[in-house]
């Protein structure tokens, strides 16, 4: 059995920020989002032998350590000591930087982190691990969302009242079920979000690895419209002039945020004003003063090529209302700017009412709520969906964004990965993320492209040096598949096993509803 100060070290997993050169771009990248060793690495703690958790003690702070000694007595663990490495053998390996898989390879885990990854012949197993065969199956880094949202949806509702701890605890889980195992929750988070984010570090509860953007910056009168997101005010500011732009970055660095969220844009001219250049450049000043990254809501080019020219660090939507031109090129190649297309948003709008066959799999059913599956189904829905002019805009952005993430990502423009799941109830967390793998190679990616961009890509984008890619020293966050998805990305959801930071996660269910 261990210690109690031991149980207090295991519990405590930290993490920490640090500005730093990235050697890629050649610029500071500010605030790195990187934990620190993980102690259970050492002790080979596993939460798969953990049989009871109070909730008093999910938060694990210097100045509670007496009632944490209460509490802790009430976790036991069985054997954590002498938890066996595992071996996954037999595999085809795709290790979310190589080009090509490699066949019958072997990938062994020791607590949360990976210890060995390659060709069997390179690899020795130690004589003690738990080894598993999985002959015909695909091994592959999970998927890390760069922007996603948590806590705006319940079944087909927006806004404030589904900010909640149990709503956002079953989403976390809704994306590690379908194998998205990291997830940036880039903006409208309310003041719970330090506290499940500090546990989800921790793996003190289950489900994926959770980053956020507290809050955000938008305009008032202006975007994010508040009839769209319908969020409180303690999940939004909307400064009115540069001064307190910099103002609310301070006090999103107060709150711990790992990065700044902006939304420029007037939403297609549905709102009054965009955000003046004077407010944007304040905000994105300021954030880098501060050691914080700053990424930003745009759609049209003119406000993509402004806010890029401003110092922006991502774009945190593609550029979808004409082609991209070879000045913003120039301009997102010389500041070194992440561009994340969310193909998928414009997507979802229309494409549940054209109910595609994809549409209709237990993969994607399992995952909607009843009053979702009820609209999706109704056909009265489908019709008036369908006509709409918002879905006839929908497919002409989605078509100008496939084009612009071709040409950007041919020009060596760097490409994160995310959808906007969870912002809107048809953005389906962990859905989003596989339909985004397959409009990528719609696109004219290769299935590995798209696959290496929504792993250790999406890892970079984030400064997460812990993850992203199936090799020595990394988290075991990892999943595994029935069929190949480098030779049809479709395969990316013939999901048998997820295992996040070396914890078997529930996976979603292969038969329908």
């Amino acid at each position: 059995m261990i210690s109690l100060t031991a149980m207090f070290a295991v519990d405590q997993r930290r993490w920490s920020s640090a500005a730093h050169l990235d050697n890629r771009a050649g610029k500071p990248s500010h605030r790195r989002l990187e934990h620190t060793q993980d102690p259970r690495s050492h002790a080979k703690h596993s939460d798969r032998q953990c049989l009871a958790l109070d909730r008093e003690e999910h938060v694990m702070r210097p100045d509670a350590l007496l009632p944490a000694v209460a509490t802790a007595m009430s976790l036991i663990c069985v054997g954590s000591a002498d938890a066996k490495p595992m071996a996954f053998t037999g595999v085809r390996l795709i290790d979310g930087r190589s080009a090509q898989p490699v066949e019958d390879a072997v990938l062994v885990i020791d607590g949360d982190r990976i210890v060995a990854a390659g060709p069997r012949t390179a690899i020795t197993v130690p004589p003690d691990a738990d080894v598993r065969e999985q002959h015909g199956h695909t091994i592959m880094p999970g998927l890390i969302s760069d922007h996603s949202h948590v806590g705006i949806v319940k079944g087909v509702d927006v806004g404030a009242q589904n900010y909640t701890r149990e709503n956002i605890l079953d989403q976390l889980k809704a994306y590690t079920a379908r194998g998205v195992t990291t997830v940036m929750a880039l903006g409208l988070n309310g003041a719970i979000m330090p506290e499940i984010r500090a546990e989800a570090h921790a793996g003190r509860i289950p489900g994926a690895d959770l980053f956020g953007v507290d809050r955000g910056i938008g305009v008032p009168d202006g975007g994010p419209p508040q009839a769209m997101i319908r969020v409180s005010a303690d999940q939004l500011l909307r400064p009115a002039n540069a001064e307190e732009g910099r103002e609310a970055v301070r006090a999103m660095k107060a709150r711990g945020t790992d990065m700044v969220k902006l939304w420029l844009d007037d939403f297609g001219g549905s709102v009054p004003a965009k955000m003046q250049p004077a407010v944007y450049s304040a905000v994105i000043d300021e954030a880098h003063r501060l050691g914080l990254r700053v990424a930003a809501h745009v759609h049209d080019l003119e406000d993509a090529r402004a806010v890029t020219k401003a110092g922006v660090d991502v774009l945190a939507h593609g550029v979808r209302d004409k082609p991209v031109d070879a000045d913003l090129i120039a301009v997102l190649k010389a500041h070194h700017t992440w561009y994340i297309a969310t193909l998928a948003l414009d997507e979802a709008t229309f494409a549940y009412a054209d109910a595609p066959g994809w549409a209709q799999t237990p993969f994607v059913r399992t995952a909607l709520a009843p009053e979702l599956k009820a609209r999706f189904d109704d056909p009265a829905w489908q019709s008036e969906t369908r006509t709409s002019a918002k879905a006839q805009a929908a497919r002409d952005s989605l078509a100008v964004n496939l084009a612009n993430l071709k040409r950007l990502d041919d020009a060596g423009v760097r490409i994160g990965f995310g959808t906007d799941s969870g912002a809107a109830p048809e953005r389906v967390p962990g859905v989003a993320e596989h339909r985004e793998l397959a409009l990528m190679v719609q696109a004219g990616f290769t299935p590995m492209q798209a696959l290496i961009t929504a792993t250790s890509r999406a890892a970079a984008l984030l400064d997460l040096a812990d993850r992203g890619s199936l090799e020595a020293g990394r988290r075991a966050d990892l999943v595994i598949l029935a069929a190949d998805p480098s030779q049809d990305i479709a395969n990316s959801s013939r999901i048998v096993e997820v295992w996040q930071a070396g914890r078997q996660q529930d996976v979603a269910s292969t038969t329908s509803p």
